[in-house]
Order: structure tokens, then C-alpha cells, then sequence
């Protein structure tokens, strides 16, 4: 059975008015990841929130503590397939690390969206990219490996980025 996660770049699911322990405990001393019990506090304080920075309110959390947040709730949530949208946005060297090992360990799928060459790089093990005018290229390897593929295939030139132009809106 598929069941899936989702974290969002806006992490518009948060409430501003609670405090990260209320957010991802709900209140509860006991959390149930997977198939273990934890003790709640222990759980939220792996995300970074450690001591006094659990009773913080989520509204006043930065970006990044934000998206270390949206992470360990919708990790509680349990999913064997995670949508992740820009997961790198926002988050400091030593969480990003955390993250790609956590991800690297994931038992199950995982759909990541991200502009970070170097985060994809590092956790991909397929890609699935647009490669424009409709056309789109399954590529089994990380992301540098699908660069030169991408090279060769369509030659030095083509494979470059290129910057699409808009028609304007007239009315």
C-alpha cells in the first residue's frame, strides 16, 4: 500500500500559534514513529529543537526552522512514498547534511523537486527531468551522471540551459 508524505516549500500546515512541541506532539509525552514508541521531546529534539527551543512559537521560527519542522511532522506521519518541493530551501550546512543521510537511509521512494545541483547530486539514484518542448528523459544515476549523458546525447550545445522566452500578455 502507497502512503504519502508531502513537504511543501510555503509549509502552509504549520500553526503559528502553537508551539513546536504542540505541533508535532500534539501535547502527547509518547510518539509513535513507524513501528517504535519514543519519547516526544527526544523525537523533536533530533530536528534541532533542543530545551527551550521547543517551547518556541512556530510563527516566530525562521525558514529554516520552519522546514526542519514541516520535516519531522510529516516524517511522524508516516509515508512510504515523500513529495518533497524544494526540501534544501532555507536550511543550514549541518541540517542539510542531516537530511541527505536521513534521506540516503529511507526505506522507501522519495520525489524530489529541487534547483540544488548539489543536494540532487548527492541523493539521487534516478532522475526523471524535462527536458522542454514536451520531451522528458528517465535517467538511472545521480545528477551528474545525467548531465553528461544529457551531454552526449544531445551534443555540448544543446545540452546547455537555455533561457525561455515569454510571449508578452497584450489585452
Amino acid at each position: 500500500t502507497v502512503k504519502l508524505a508531502y513537504v511543501d516549500q510555503s509549509r502552509d500546515c504549520l500553526d503559528g500559534d502553537k508551539t513546536v512541541f504542540e505541533e508535532i506532539s500534539g501535547g502527547a509525552e509518547l510518539l509513535t514513529v513507524g513501528r517504535y514508541e519514543t519519547p516526544a521531546r527526544a523525537y523533536i529534539s533530533r530536528f534541532n529543537f533542543k530545551g527551550g527551543d521547543q517551547q518556541k512559537r512556530v510563527g516566530q521560527l525562521s525558514g529554516g526552522e520552519r522546514g526542519r519542522l514541516h520535516m519531522a511532522k510529516t516524517l511522524i506521519a508516516g509515508g512510504n512514498v515523500l513529495l518533497l518541493d524544494e526540501p534544501s530551501n532555507d536550511l543550514d550546512v549541518e541540517t542539510l547534511r542531516a537530511l541527505e543521510d536521513a534521506l540516503l537511509e529511507f526505506a522507501g521512494s522519495v520525489l524530489v523537486i529541487s534547483h540544488d545541483r548539489w543536494f540532487l547530486d548527492r541523493i539521487c539514484t534516478h532522475i526523471l527531468a524535462c527536458e522542454g518542448d514536451s520531451q522528458w528523459t528517465f535517467f538511472a544515476g545521480n545528477y551528474h551522471e545525467y548531465e553528461e549523458d544529457k551531454k552526449r546525447r544531445l551534443g555540448e550545445e544543446a545540452a546547455k540551459p537555455k533561457r525561455i522566452r515569454y510571449k508578452p500578455i497584450t489585452r
